[in-house]
């Protein structure tokens, strides 16, 4: 089957991968701009960008596709049998959707209608929520309320991150993404139900501030759905600290208040939460430092109980 591709993270590679390897052919790649990344912010194509490039894909990437009357006029004239959309980053207006024979399908990493947005991932774990799964459906003008052509559902695992999940779930769609396409003209179209739709909006920035006094459970969700990305911070002495990883511990700390650093060795940091609770810091980043050991990043400090973060 002829295919355009849409995609930009590098979530959507196993989904691109899985095309090649069941024999559809993709006539172009559309992805996001480049964009500034690292210290030096210098221009970087997107994952998806990378993999056409080294594969000889074509690759086109529109600043926004839904101006673009050149980048809208190439798509069309590819002539596919169906669009692909995984992660792609922009809206795609109706008249790029609907010309192929099967118009545009999407991979969406929750169970639609639930998580309609930019950060489903993010937002299951955020939630606690024991289980989610990737949906495919059929894109339409609105955001993510298309038919479902396909779903599948996974448990959420223990202590797993946004980042972690969101690999698994890139493979448990990539492989239902081939399935749909090999029965599409059996499968139904099932529309939504729009009134248990909820939202996942894209995270901002201060989302990602520790407020000590929730409890360590709700502080453990927030560090493992936004410590990769955006970031799950606090601060100690005025200077910002990402928390890359870490987890509730039973112990309980009474005296002192939220955000007290009650003891410290080689495991990390035992921080004082809400309602008499402990969070153990184990993995860090300092402002304007790399990745480190909790423990090393108190030796390097000379940081010692009885000090507060936040």
């Amino acid at each position: 089957m002829k295919t355009v591709f849409f995609g930009s993270p590098e979530a959507a590679l196993p989904s691109l991968e899985a095309l090649l390897a069941a024999g559809h052919s993709v006539e172009i790649v559309v992805t996001q701009p480049d964009r500034p990344a690292g210290r030096g912010r210098r221009l970087a194509p997107s994952a998806v960008k990378a993999f056409a490039v080294e594969h000889g894909l074509p690759v086109i990437a529109p600043a926004k596709v839904r101006t673009d009357e050149t980048a809208r006029r190439t798509i069309v004239d590819a002539g596919a049998d169906v669009h692909v959309v995984v992660a792609y980053g922009q809206i795609i207006p109706n008249s790029v959707h609907a010309p192929p024979r099967y118009h545009s399908l999407n991979v969406h990493f929750s169970l639609l209608p639930k998580y309609r947005g930019a950060a489903p991932v993010q937002w299951a774990v955020l939630n606690g929520d024991p289980e989610t799964g990737v949906t495919v459906i059929e894109l339409n003008d609105r955001m993510d309320e298309g038919d479902v052509l396909a779903s599948e559902s996974v448990a959420v695992k223990p202590g797993e991150t946004a980042g972690e999940l969101e690999r698994r779930l890139a493979r448990l769609g990539a492989g239902l993404l081939v399935r749909t396409l090999d029965g599409i003209d059996r499968l139904l179209r099932v529309p939504q139900d729009h009134g248990r739709a909820t939202l996942a909006p894209k995270i901002r920035k201060e989302e990602g501030l520790i407020d000590w006094n929730a409890t360590a459970l709700s502080i453990d969700r927030r560090v493992r759905a936004l410590g990769d990305r955006p970031g799950a911070f606090t601060f100690f002495k005025g200077k910002r600290i990402n928390i890359l990883r870490g987890g509730p511990c039973p112990a309980r700390i009474e005296d002192g208040g939220p955000g007290r650093i009650s003891s410290l060795d080689k495991n990390g940091l035992l921080v004082a939460c809400g309602s008499g609770q402990a969070y153990l810091i184990a993995l860090l980043r300092p402002e304007g430092r790399g990745a480190m050991s909790a423990h090393a990043f108190s030796l390097g400090t000379r940081l010692s109980p009885g000090e507060r973060l936040g």
